[in-house]
């Protein structure tokens, strides 16, 4: 026998449709409405500026306004033959280098020994986070006063070993180095509590089975610890990558991008050139040019970093 279909049901079913696409459209404007706030202060405060400084770097406006007609290249073609821009890219990558790896690796090396239940370790987490609390004027005026050639504490500890003062911010040779370690004193902090942080949801019965099998704790920071912290790993790298390349802070407080423009960073560059040299549209080009770089090497990393994952 064939099954009799109630004809009221359908109308049922068409009416609860017809109700649910008003309800819809209700949630749709409510979350729009919560995302508006954002979206306007986003587009205002920074699509805007980005594509105004794009077309600011095909003109060869000043801080005046004056030359605010369109010059094509012109800018980017004398900013790839400025030895003074290549040479402040060049700085800028040098302190990427220096400061990236030890940042990683100090930052690691603290957070396991906070870890192994050490006594006091609340004073150990504070005394290796507070700096990153600081502003950068407050650690730049302590740090002036340790690296002063006559009344420093850096330069008198080497005294009383019978070793020569060293001018740390004013000799070329050592100026850079002197801003890795503020910057490491300055801002190991915060790598280190993502560090820590990992270390501690590491399951405790890995270590126990490991031990189990025979396993030192040299093998188990090998063969568990390191490979669960990759993840913690890649992303610090990432994010002390795009800090380094854009340090500015620091190096403006402490060198003014000198001794001899040995410290100039990319970002003082590109800032001189447009509140100093009030050349608004060249140093817009050159901002450009700096945040093709960062694309290229955060494209680059993103590549290893799939490349790595899928073996």
């Amino acid at each position: 026998m064939a099954t009799a279909i109630d004809s009221r049901a359908v109308p049922s079913t068409v009416a609860t449709s017809n109700d649910q696409k008003p309800r819809r459209r209700g949630e749709s404007f409510t979350g729009w409405a919560f995302v508006a706030p954002f979206a306007v202060l986003f587009g205002l405060f920074l699509v805007v500026p980005a594509v105004y400084g794009l077309y600011l770097s095909f003109t060869g406006e000043t801080l005046t306004g004056a030359n605010g007609q369109l010059i094509g290249f012109g800018n980017y073609t004398e900013a790839f033959s400025d030895p003074d821009m290549w040479r402040s890219l060049g700085n800028t990558l040098w302190f990427t280098l220096l400061s990236t790896v030890p940042l990683v690796v100090v930052s690691l090396a603290f957070a396991l020994l906070v870890n192994l239940g050490l006594p006091g370790r609340w004073l150990w987490r504070l005394s290796f986070f507070m700096p990153y609390l600081l502003a950068s004027t407050v650690v730049v005026l302590f740090w002036t006063w340790m690296y002063n050639p006559k009344i420093g504490l850096i330069n008198g500890v080497l005294a009383e070993f019978g070793i020569a003062p060293v001018a740390w911010l004013q000799d070329p040779k050592v100026a850079m180095l002197s801003v890795v370690i503020t910057t490491l004193w300055w801002t190991i902090g915060f790598n280190f509590l993502l560090y820590l942080a990992a270390l501690q949801n590491i399951p405790e019965q890995q270590f126990e089975a490991a031990a189990i099998d025979g396993a030192g704790k040299w093998r188990q920071l090998f063969s568990i610890v390191i490979p669960q912290l990759a993840p913690t790993t890649t992303l610090i790298v990432t994010l002390q990558l795009l800090a380094s390349l854009k340090v500015f802070d620091q190096i403006y407080m402490l060198t003014n991008g000198g001794p001899a423009g040995s410290t100039r960073s990319i970002v003082q560059y590109i800032y001189e050139s447009g509140f100093t040299g009030y050349r608004f549209g060249y140093s817009s080009a050159i901002s450009y040019i700096f945040f093709a770089i960062i694309v290229l090497v955060s494209l680059a990393q993103y590549r290893l970093i799939n490349h790595r994952s899928a073996r």
